[in-house]
């Protein structure tokens, strides 16, 4: 009797994706949809599933690209590191809600956001490891502009956006090289970071 079937590469990867920008907007939802107790707020409890729904697919994109013991570290530092800092970011976020205050400030905005961002970008080259030699699907561009423009908006926000700058300049040089295959969506990732910050250092608001 055999097991359950896992998702093909791509469908594991589409998901990562979709996970990806769909939990980091949690925090734009009107209001958090209100409270729900403690102090807290239903999108604090939402956000609890996000390095969940995000590094699941992506190992499970892994083991599809029967990827190397390298790649499968790089995973794991990336996910140590993504973890610790969401879950810094969202206690000190939802403190921050009910006491206001510059430590609050500090943890949420600028320490929690800098380790999960070194975490998110280690677990994006991991699974850039596993693109080569893989067709570009014309569906996966936009994704890939959404993710860029989810890791640029999460900066601004965080008003660190040389911290989403420098890897998206870093990721359209990786994806002008790999541009053959696969790893050209993570340069359109770049590429999409990079014109959203433009566009915000334009209007004032990073």
């Amino acid at each position: 009797m055999s097991g359950p079937r896992l998702p093909t590469y791509g469908v594991a990867l589409t998901l990562t994706a979709v996970a990806y920008n769909l939990c980091h907007h949690v925090g734009s939802l009107p209001d958090g949809l209100g409270g729900a107790g403690h102090g807290t707020r239903v999108a604090d409890w939402l956000d609890l599933a996000a390095p969940f729904l995000v590094l699941v697919p992506a190992l499970l994109a892994l083991v599809s690209a029967r990827a190397d013991r390298a790649t499968y570290a790089l995973l794991v530092v990336g996910a140590l590191l993504y973890t610790q800092g969401h879950g810094i970011h969202l206690a000190a976020n939802s403190i921050g809600n009910q006491a206001p205050g510059p430590t609050a400030h500090f943890w949420d905005e600028t320490a929690g956001h800098l380790i999960w961002y070194a975490g998110v970008a280690v677990v994006v080259v991991a699974l850039a490891r596993t693109m080569t030699g893989r067709q570009v699907r014309p569906v996966a561009v936009p994704l890939a502009v959404l993710t860029g423009v989810t890791w640029a908006s999460n900066a601004v926000g965080a008003d660190l956006a040389w911290a989403g700058g420098v890897p998206a300049l870093a990721a359209l040089a990786y994806g002008v090289r790999g541009r053959a295959d696969q790893r050209l969506l993570v340069g359109i990732a770049g590429l999409a970071a990079l014109v959203f910050l433009a566009g915000a250092f334009a209007l004032g608001e990073a």
